[in-house]
């Protein structure tokens, strides 16, 4: 039977596996216009529970501010799609999941609706935050691709990239 996703998506996720197990990570995922690719990529690896605790898929405003704290100042200030709400966004998942290391949040504009002059369709938002360590990382990315698909799974591979140690 083929992979559900793509093998770039599957290998990579594979390495991602492999290399927070052997670093005796865990991973929480916060994600919006990814709509749990990157749980999904990440449990097509035999094994990945050794790795992946939770992941939360927050597509609405309400679900970012409900399930992981993001507050409505922030998303009403600088959008769903900002550096100040990924940050939010890992800041909570990686507060709900005491056993988990890394955070990743992707928040985007997938297309084909929804862009902007300021955030076009394939502008996506990741953040990455590391449980005692006080550098996040923050990542504003504008995807040549532009369908919805493309923009997803370019969105899943920067995301993959990020959980790498």
């Amino acid at each position: 039977m083929p992979d559900v996703l793509p093998a770039e998506i599957v290998e990579l996720a594979a390495r991602v596996v492999e290399e927070n197990r052997a670093a005796g990570r865990r991973i929480v995922l916060a994600e919006s216009c990814t709509g749990g690719l990157v749980a999904a990529a990440l449990t097509e690896v035999p094994g990945s529970s050794a790795v992946l605790d939770r992941g939360y898929v927050t597509y609405s405003n309400k679900a970012k501010h409900d399930c992981l704290g993001v507050s409505d100042d922030i998303i009403e200030t600088f959008g769903a799609v900002s550096v100040a709400c990924v940050y939010a966004m890992a800041q909570g998942a990686l507060a709900r999941c005491p056993d988990a290391d890394v955070a990743v949040a992707i928040s985007g504009v997938a297309g084909p609706d929804g862009g902007t002059e300021e955030k076009p369709v394939g502008t996506v938002v990741f953040a990455r935050l590391v449980r005692g360590e006080d550098k996040p990382t923050a990542e504003n990315r504008v995807f040549a691709e532009t369908t919805r698909s493309g923009v997803r799974l370019q969105a899943t591979l920067c995301a993959l990239e990020l959980l790498l140690p």
